[in-house]
């Protein structure tokens, strides 16, 4: 009896030791590179089948690799470079990446009256701000009305995956597409089975879960007066999309005059008012990413409107005489405690 006791007793040592080494302790780690003209940057906790960076990397590049071959205008082969090389009347069937991006891009053109505007790109071409070597010339009001007539949402039409054009339009994603780069990004990390992540693509972010500790992942809003030396907000984030828009990043000066690189169709002109940083929260970072944008383009006084009749969680930083002025949303201010 006492044998059996004895042995009992050392079988559920043995048991306790081997369940002991057999539990998982997930660990964080990071890891980033280049992408569509800026960095990108993925952190995670590890799981059973995804050890390390070297089980994500290569799939995290190649989907990046394969969102700048379809929606670059810096590359004259790109899916979405075919289709602004062709005329007026043209249609062509777009991958469903494409069709994805361009359909959110189309949305917000419409929600914002054409103030955001999908077909930006001759304008933005036009101020040194697209592909080609950047002058930081001021164009003339002839040349400014020329590209006005080829800017106009109305004149691309979406039907399923059938892109077609009724004018000579340009369409520029660069105000949506990193944040879909993020998406996809997301989407790799989920298909491997991680539940706990923070995905960055120049700025634009997405979360998954929480820390291994139990504690939200947090991201600074910086402050436009600091750069990224400065947070002007901390906010926690789980399970949700970030972008940011502001015009104190990509600019030229002429005669003493700053020149934004964000641009009003209507005007055909830089943004001039003092709404210099909006952040935006979302499902996706997609749509957080063209919001941000849009809500930009539209000023401190209508953007606020429109984050407000669409329910759209914004926060923005407005330039007063002496600093900057807080003005969030209601859907935002949940954040902020």
């Amino acid at each position: 009896m006492r044998k059996k006791i004895l042995f009992s007793a050392f079988l559920l040592v043995v048991i306790a030791v081997v369940y002991r080494v057999s539990v998982f302790t997930p660990e964080l780690v990071s890891f980033s590179g280049p992408t569509m003209g800026t960095t990108y940057t993925v952190k995670f906790f590890t799981t059973e089948n995804v050890t390390s960076s070297r089980d994500l990397k290569d799939d995290v590049d190649a989907v990046l690799v394969k969102v700048n071959a379809l929606m670059s205008t810096y590359d004259s082969n790109s899916e979405l470079s075919l289709f602004n090389a062709m005329p007026a009347g043209a249609s062509t069937t777009v991958s469903e990446e494409l069709t994805y991006v361009v359909d959110k891009a189309l949305l917000i053109s419409e929600m914002s009256g054409g103030e955001y505007d999908v077909t930006i790109g001759p304008l933005v071409n036009l101020w040194g701000f697209g592909p080609g070597k950047r002058d930081d010339k001021v164009p003339s009001q002839v040349e400014i009305d020329e590209a006005k007539e080829r800017v106009g949402y109305k004149y691309l039409t979406l039907d399923g995956r059938q892109l077609a054009k009724q004018k000579d339009v340009y369409v520029d994603l660069s105000s949506i597409a990193k944040g879909y780069g993020v998406d996809a990004v997301a989407q790799v990390l989920q298909n491997k089975g991680i539940s706990s992540y923070l995905v960055e693509v120049g700025g634009e972010i997405v979360s998954k879960g929480m820390k291994s500790d139990g504690i939200p992942w947090r991201i600074a809003i910086e402050s436009p007066a600091g750069g990224h030396d400065i947070a002007e907000r901390v906010i926690d984030v789980t399970n949700i999309a970030v972008a940011t828009s502001g015009d104190y990043r990509n600019y030229f000066e002429k005669n003493g005059v700053r020149y934004s690189h964000t641009i009003n169709p209507i005007t055909g002109r830089p943004i001039t008012h003092r709404l210099v940083s909006v952040t935006v929260v979302d499902k996706t970072a997609t749509m957080a990413d063209g919001l941000a944008t849009a809500i930009t383009v539209l000023g401190p006084d209508k953007g606020f409107k429109f984050a407000q009749e669409n329910g759209v969680a914004a926060y923005m930083l407005v330039k007063t005489d002496f600093g900057f002025e807080e003005r969030p949303s209601d859907a935002f201010k949940p954040y902020l405690k």
